[in-house]
């Protein structure tokens, strides 16, 4: 026994002589190992830039506020937005990570053999090529819009280009590479992914579906193209996924923050938000629903897992199960923490029902009565004073002199600080009360048609104005029409009378650019677009968080919270720690 033990004693000690072999996989020796080297480019989606609980960014503009006073993004609205903040410097490492991850696999993949057939494997390297070359274009868009600005210089700067993976000897420390440059590097990815992606992934059942390509190359079952190209691959990225990236991008690259120093014009914009669209036949494609697809009935439990609601255009997979948006945003008397507060900045964006603002004298808007005959996206969207909510419709009391902890600032710590509660994203057949829990289904979106249908009325309204349609069969006006008689502007007992305050404008590029961006507001809300709207227009980002406080009849605005940015934060800074790190990374001005 004593002799035993001696051996494993001695056996033990072996790594003090010689180091032991590491469980780490060689990069290089992966050519037989395909679900490895799928699992890399599977780690550049997990770190995509899409959060499961949406609303986070809207705290920090003019739309909402937070009751949790511990939130990062609304310090950030208030003053403290620096460039040693996490808001900066996590998305910055996820983004480049993700291209690195990107990098390595292209670096590999066409020395691994994914099928023993020939032309499989072929389709196999096409398709997940395709994929890695559009998750760069997603990186690069997110990485131009958080931290493309200008250098004190003036001059327009991007961030670096990776297209190798980097290691221990490369030398990190180097400028970063202009925005046009970026963007030319998007661009260029783009089309390496669209030659490589299908539109669609779709299960085919006829040879005749299997693209020539393919043919030519000996794949003559249906079969065999669906595995590689069917359903099964519904999320990860496609040619309609990158032609909406490319959408994105341009309307970014033309706003005016980036347009001096781009390349990109507005007509560019609006032609590729034109490829996505004509996809679905322009405007007569809007879905009827698509200002409510985040509703149960909406959303639902039916259907294909591979199947979208015709609004949306990407999304991530389905959560069978989950309450967490509820339980965080319900008001508390219905068990929720009641955490994303719309501003009454938001709730005077409404238009009243027949089209107008309520500013305008021929909108009817009655003070004393706020709420009523208001665009119904307000109701959609918002809970205001005695709206009904959640599985048993709760009437909620949000006045000042509620009896509930609804109520204005009431100690509970989670009632409403303006007034209103956020009910966009929210499922009516959820509970969250923990005695009789009701969970359902839902999923993240990412990409839906409206946002690609208004950065098309935005951008060639600027290049062709409101009525233009360049080479296309309709016009920013056509657009906005349609997205407002879908939210039921104009309609009167369920028949839709006109729109006289959009007539009234449509002559007007000045006019129509502010009832696009205000439409956009309204239609994209609690969606994680605003903040980067403001900046790209360089808009207003002062405007005071305003709220309402009810007591009887009466509706008093109140101010809820001051909006401290400057001028500089138009553009986001790149993350302290880099900056002091690598000399040759300047940092955007002011920061």
């Amino acid at each position: 026994m004593a002799a035993v033990a001696l051996t494993a004693s001695m056996a033990a000690c072996d790594d003090l002589f010689d180091p032991a072999i590491e469980n780490i996989k060689d990069i290089n020796n992966l050519d037989k190992e395909p679900a490895t080297v799928d699992g890399i480019l599977g780690s550049a989606y997990i770190l995509m830039p899409y959060p499961d609980e949406m609303s986070t960014w809207d705290v920090a503009t003019d739309d909402a506020v937070s009751n949790d006073l511990n939130n990062g993004f609304m310090k950030i609205a208030v003053g403290g937005w620096t460039a040693e903040n996490g808001l900066s410097g996590d998305n910055y490492r996820d983004r480049n990570a993700s291209i690195q991850f990107v990098n390595q696999f292209l670096s590999i993949v066409d020395n691994v053999t994914f099928s023993t057939n020939a032309a499989i494997n072929e389709m196999f390297r096409d398709r997940l090529k395709g994929e890695a070359y559009a998750l760069r274009v997603l990186n690069m868009y997110h990485l131009l819009q958080n931290y493309g600005g200008k250098t004190a210089s003036g001059e327009l700067m991007g961030v670096h280009i990776w297209t190798t993976p980097y290691d221990a000897t490369m030398d990190m420390n180097v400028a970063r590479d202009t925005y046009a440059d970026c963007l030319k590097q998007l661009f260029e990815d783009a089309e390496k992914a669209l030659e490589l992606l299908p539109t669609d992934y779709q299960d085919v059942s006829s040879v005749n579906d299997i693209p020539a390509k393919y043919r030519q190359l000996g794949i003559d079952d249906p079969a065999d193209y669906t595995r590689v190209f069917g359903n099964h691959a519904w999320t990860r990225m496609s040619g309609r996924i990158v032609e909406a990236l490319l959408a994105q991008a341009t309307l970014l690259a033309s706003s005016p923050a980036f347009a001096d120093g781009s390349g990109v014009t507005s007509t560019q914009a609006a032609d590729y938000a034109a490829v996505v669209l004509d996809r679905i036949g322009g405007v007569a494609g809007i879905s009827e629903k698509g200002h409510l697809w985040y509703t149960a009935e909406q959303m639902g439990e039916g259907g294909s897992v591979y199947g979208n609601h015709s609004e949306i255009l990407w999304r991530g997979g389905i959560t069978t199960s989950t309450s967490t948006l509820e339980e965080n945003n319900f008001p508390p008397t219905i068990y929720g923490k009641g955490r994303i507060n719309p501003t009454q900045n938001l709730v005077d964006a409404f238009p009243m029902q027949n089209g107008y603002p309520i500013t305008d004298a021929r909108s009817g808007y009655d003070a004393a009565k706020p709420y009523a005959g208001r665009d119904p996206r307000l109701e959609a969207y918002i809970v205001v004073n005695q709206s009904t909510l959640g599985v048993n419709n709760s009437t909620i009391n949000t006045a000042a002199d509620s009896d509930t902890n609804d109520g204005l600032n009431k100690e509970s710590g989670y009632s409403t600080r303006t007034g209103y509660y956020m009910r966009k994203h929210l499922r009516n057949d959820v509970n969250p009360n923990p005695a009789g829990k009701v969970e359902k289904a839902r999923y993240t979106k990412r990409i839906r048609y409206t946002e690609i249908f208004l950065a098309y009325a935005e951008a060639a309204n600027e290049a062709w104005g409101p009525t233009g349609t360049g080479t296309h069969g309709y016009s920013a006006y056509d657009v906005i029409k349609a997205i407002r008689k879908r939210a039921g502007i104009g309609s009167q007992n369920g028949a839709y009378t006109g729109d006289p305050y959009l007539e009234s404008v449509k002559n007007s590029k000045e006019e129509m650019r502010k009832l696009i961006r205000n439409e956009r507001r309204l239609e994209l809300c609690f969606e994680n677009l605003r903040f980067w709207d403001l900046r790209r227009w360089q808009a207003d980002l002062n405007e005071t968080a305003k709220g309402v406080s009810i007591k009887g009849t009466a509706f008093t605005p109140i101010d809820v919270e001051n909006r401290r940015y400057s001028d500089y934060m138009y553009y986001g800074p790149l993350p302290y720690s880099d900056v002091l790190k690598f000399s040759n990374l300047e940092q955007n001005q002011g920061w």
